[in-house]
């Protein structure tokens, strides 16, 4: 869902992409300090209670997703390591928010059942995330489900921001059910079609038939 609007924040960013590049900074570097900053932002902030400051940092940082690829289509440094580095720290920084949530509910509003959310969202993102990669690798399609990354992260970042600006944190609480749903039919779908195309593979009729 989020793709629709990935042409008009590359227009916002821009200027900052172009500012980067001349004062010499890599692609790489750019994944980095944005996962670092995602990170400290969920694992500082989170755990102390202070939900809408690291809602505030994490947004600020997350836009280094687009930064990065915008920079490295630009100066022509497109790599397959650049990918590879890209994809691992979307890991890093994805998991450290729920890790920051999950400790959030371990030490300041001690809850067991949005602890338990909280990891399932962090397991199944990642299973999301690897089913696809996997899968096209073996060289299947796999662009289905209902929760892609960027979906997931807007979801959890705005609800529990507003949650916590209008003490609602009901808000919070909706977006962790609705993300634990939504990442593990997302990977049943992923696991679905990928079987398809696996069977249909096997009944194809051998080229020497």
């Amino acid at each position: 869902m989020m793709e629709r609007f990935r042409a008009f924040f590359t227009k916002v960013i821009s200027p900052v992409a172009h500012l980067l590049i001349r004062l010499g900074v890599s692609p790489d570097a750019v994944t980095l300090v944005g996962t670092l900053g995602v990170s400290a932002g969920a694992l500082v902030f989170f755990p102390q209670g202070k939900l809408l400051t690291g809602v505030l940092v994490i947004t600020a940082f997350v836009f280094s997703d687009l930064l990065d690829g915008y920079m490295a289509r630009t100066t022509g440094r497109t790599s397959k390591f650049g990918a590879f580095w890209d994809s691992t720290l979307d890991r890093v920084a994805d998991g450290a928010i729920f890790i920051g949530l999950a400790l959030y509910f371990a030490w300041e509003d001690p809850s067991r059942l949005y602890l338990v959310l909280s990891l399932v969202c962090l397991l199944m993102g990642s299973v999301t995330s690897y089913a696809r990669s996997r899968g096209e690798t073996l060289g299947f399609n796999v662009k289905v489900g209902i929760a892609e990354r960027a979906d997931r992260l807007v979801a959890i970042l705005v609800l529990t921001g507003l949650g916590a600006i209008f003490d609602v944190p009901v808000l919070m609480y909706v977006a962790l059910w609705g993300l634990a749903i939504a990442s593990t039919v997302t990977v049943v779908q992923r696991v679905w079609v990928v079987r398809k195309q696996a069977l249909a593979e096997v009944a194809l009729p051998s080229p020497h038939e």
